[in-house]
């Protein structure tokens, strides 16, 4: 999937960033693992806590302590965060609860997703089910790897 990635973003000049929480990195790892990548990715966020996601993101506090970090109004700044400092064309976000834990509320696996381009940002929540925290995570970086392609294509 990231040659695909790769190739559709180059043919457009098109750059791309990442803001995860919960897969701390997975994805620009993912996405830096093909040679050619520094063609569409120079830089992504890696904001595990609420204060990196306000200091590196520009996440409101208001947001964090009325929806909490698991959630669609969060990852929606996160992506226009990054995509704003990074001057990328698409950005995607990513926060959820890998486990192992959660709550009835947010339960385990649960992981809530952005993707921000000029058009405007797109929000979505998938519950992945409790299959463990690296499953989970793994899960969320190719949900994540998908969104991406999918704008692209």
């Amino acid at each position: 999937m990231v040659p695909q990635i790769l190739k559709a973003a180059t043919g457009r000049g098109w750059t791309i960033t990442t803001a995860e929480s919960c897969t701390g990195g997975m994805v620009a790892a993912a996405l830096t693992d093909v040679s050619g990548a520094s063609e569409m990715f120079q830089r992504g966020f890696v904001t595990y806590s609420n204060a990196a996601k306000s200091d590196m993101l520009g996440v409101r506090p208001a947001t964090l302590e009325t929806y909490g970090a698991v959630s669609e109004p969060v990852v929606h700044e996160m992506a226009e965060g990054a995509r704003r400092a990074a001057g990328a064309d698409i950005a995607v976000a990513i926060s959820g609860i890998a486990g192992p834990g959660g709550s009835d509320t947010k339960p385990e696996g649960r992981v809530c997703y952005a993707i921000a381009t000029a058009a405007g940002v797109s929000t979505q929540t998938i519950d992945h089910g409790a299959l463990g925290r690296d499953a989970v995570r793994r899960a969320a970086r190719d949900y994540a790897l998908d969104m991406i392609l999918a704008v692209l294509r």
